[in-house]
């Protein structure tokens, strides 16, 4: 015979379950769709009015990290998870060591513009959380707008695309929706540059090999992933000569970024040089993939709605270190641009990964569409920093120069030489 008792936890002790945000904003909001929908909840965060760019991500988890990522700059970031704000956010900071570059999210403060959700969390718990969704958005001077149907909006922008939007917040809800000319488009300004490092900067200075990384917009888990397998890290602004210093470095790293890639033409032709007359190993993420394959001489397109998750999956057409030939990868992605895949490839290109869902697409050159640091998404490919690591340290032991084989993909390109892989996905 079992007994059963019930254990009652006192009021007092239920914060230690979970925090209240407060009181959350009684402003009313409406999120304005140039198409000329609108969509009305409560705000909460900062009350304040902004345009951008409305874009959507699958992810579930992880919306701290999404909301300080680079590549969400000047966009309206609509979470199609039912519920955000539910573990709170961390304190951000952390040591610069060989295991920290100083942050604990993936930069100092929120990219998005704004933030919309269909019921932002009014309890939170979390072991490391120190303050609610809501307080961080208000202390950053990011609105967000709760209390809506994602499901509807996510239908949207499927069908017709990604769209310019306009989130009013209080005494603007009662004026008209914009009219189509007055839609800003970040899209249109160089948002690299807004958000790439002003100064070359070190992190980790005594690890064994040297890469210098071309700072599009980089996640904080792409320096840390560095760092971590012992490279010293030099970052350096998105259109630095790295020609004029490249024979300091046993590997160069292209980051991820926002916005269109044509803005970096810059970028492309000084990238164009490096390929040309430089035999070590070169990865590039996301922008920098789209940067690797436009020097390449492929075509950089917009997608229709993009790819933003983290269960992106993506077929390996070839093998190259940890990668093998004929295995689906599950990825997380962030992009609205991708590589064309075309026929022929420019000479010594071919695919190395193809997207599962919508076929966007790898010299010992790495370029990938997808985020192998995850930050947050799964570990699927994780250990192509690895590979790209033992590269650099292969080339340096070696001291000699392979000759160029290139190999590409559009979703993510491959670039092959007896030691370097370029993809992009």
């Amino acid at each position: 015979m079992f007994a059963r008792s019930i254990i009652r936890i006192p009021t007092s002790l239920s914060r230690g379950f979970a925090t209240h945000t407060g009181p959350l904003s009684a402003l009313p909001a409406v999120l304005h769709l140039k198409t000329g929908e609108s969509f009305h909840g409560r705000s909460f965060g900062s009350p304040k009015s902004v345009f951008g760019e409305t874009v959507f991500s699958t992810s579930i988890t992880s919306y701290t990290e999404s909301m300080t990522d680079p590549s969400y700059r000047g966009q309206i970031l609509v979470f199609t998870t039912p519920l955000i704000g539910n573990y709170g956010i961390p304190f951000n900071k952390t040591p610069i060591n060989s295991q920290d570059v100083g942050v604990v999210l993936e930069s100092e403060g929120i990219q998005c513009s704004a933030i919309v959700v269909a019921d932002v969390a009014e309890k939170f718990s979390h072991h490391s959380a120190v303050e609610s969704l809501s307080s961080w958005c208000r202390r950053s001077n990011i609105p967000g707008i709760t209390g809506v149907d994602t499901r509807a909006i996510t239908r949207l922008l499927r069908d017709q695309g990604t769209t310019l939007g306009r989130l009013a917040v209080g005494a603007d809800v009662s004026a008209p929706a914009p009219a189509s000319e007055q839609y800003w488009d970040p899209t249109l300004e160089n948002l690299v540059d807004q958000v790439s490092t002003k100064l070359p900067y070190q992190l980790n200075p005594t690890g064994d090999i040297k890469i210098a990384v071309l700072d599009f917009g980089a996640k904080a888990n792409i320096l840390r992933s560095l760092v971590r397998r012992n490279a010293a890290v030099t970052v350096l602004p998105w259109n630095y000569d790295f020609n004029s210093i490249r024979d300091q470095f046993d590997g160069l790293f292209l980051t991820n970024g926002p916005g269109n890639p044509s803005q970096c033409m810059e970028a492309v032709l000084k990238l164009r040089k490096t390929l040309q007359e430089w035999d070590k190993p070169v990865f590039g993420i996301c922008m920098g993939h789209q940067i690797i394959g436009m020097a390449a001489g492929l075509e950089a397109y917009r997608m229709t709605f993009g790819n933003r998750g983290h269960n992106q999956p993506v077929l390996a057409l070839a093998s190259s270190g940890s990668i093998k030939a004929g295995r689906v990868y599950v990825t997380s992605q962030n992009h609205q641009y991708a590589l064309k895949l075309s026929d022929p490839f420019p000479q010594g290109w071919e695919p190395f990964f193809i997207n599962c869902n919508d076929s966007s697409s790898g010299k010992r050159v790495w370029g990938v569409q997808f985020h192998p640091e995850s930050a947050g998404g799964p570990l699927d490919t994780i250990e192509m920093f690895t590979d790209f690591v033992d590269e650099c340290r292969g080339y340096k032991a070696e001291n000699v120069q392979a000759p160029v084989d290139n190999t590409m993909d559009a979703t993510k390109f491959m670039m092959e030489q007896p030691a370097r892989v370029a993809v992009a996905a």
